[in-house]
């Protein structure tokens, strides 16, 4: 074949809605529909269900169909993405979207974070032959969204959280058990833990830990510091 007489034709570009998402898309897109919820625009039922469906889309046409009849953040002096949420009884501050995912790993071994602490915006656990036990019942919230990337290889994760927060999460199990138990906060201000991963002969469960209530502990912490 005479490559002068018949050029290649160049590829053709990739359209928009074809890009692959990345994980600032899909938290922005959260955060449009946290304040839905907030603003009762939303309902419970459909704030999970668009929230599933978010942190499953893989390229900018999914994410976008479900935020287009709902007006964007910031637009008419709501919160914007990033700034200190309303609500300081939760211990919000001013978000960093640029700051790294915490790292929890365990192969042939365990590690634990419980306690008093504040959880970022993203963390990651993983377990081979080993488990990680991550227990948000004392922890305090940086953020609203707080998304756990599980992956457990012949191993466990396990995350504990208050019993008065939203908990939801997507995940697969091969040869193992992914289980998250769903909780959809009365508050529209509590904190909101998103469990994704999944197991390979191995066990990723996230439930709410009974008696545990992050706003309880939050007004004995005010007490304790005296604001």
């Amino acid at each position: 074949m005479d490559l002068e007489k018949h050029p290649q034709k160049p590829a053709a570009p990739v359209e928009p809605a074809g890009i692959r998402a990345s994980d600032a898309d899909r938290d922005r897109i959260a955060d449009i529909l946290r304040e839905a919820l907030a603003e009762g625009r939303l309902d419970a039922e459909e704030h999970a269900e668009r929230i599933d469906s978010v942190y499953r889309a893989k390229t900018l046409g999914e994410l976008e169909p479900l935020v287009r009849d709902l007006p964007a953040v910031g637009a008419d002096g709501r919160t914007a993405p990033g700034a200190a949420p309303s609500a300081a009884g939760y211990g919000y501050g001013p978000e960093d979207p640029d700051a790294p995912a915490e790292n929890l790993v365990a192969v042939f071994s365990s590690s634990t974070r419980k306690g008093r602490w504040r959880i970022g915006r993203r963390t990651n656990a993983f377990a081979l032959f080993g488990n990680v036990e991550i227990d948000l019942t004392e922890a305090l919230f940086g953020q609203r969204t707080t998304v756990i990337n599980a992956t457990a290889i012949f191993g466990n994760v396990e995350v504990r959280v208050p019993e008065n927060i939203s908990l939801r999460g997507s995940g697969t199990g091969v040869f193992g058990n992914f289980e998250v138990v769903t909780l959809e906060a009365a508050d529209a201000d509590a904190p909101a833990v998103v469990v994704n991963g999944y197991s390979v002969f191995g066990n990723v469960e996230a439930k709410p830990k009974r008696g545990k209530r992050v706003a309880d502990l939050h007004d004995r912490l005010r007490k304790h510091l005296g604001y």
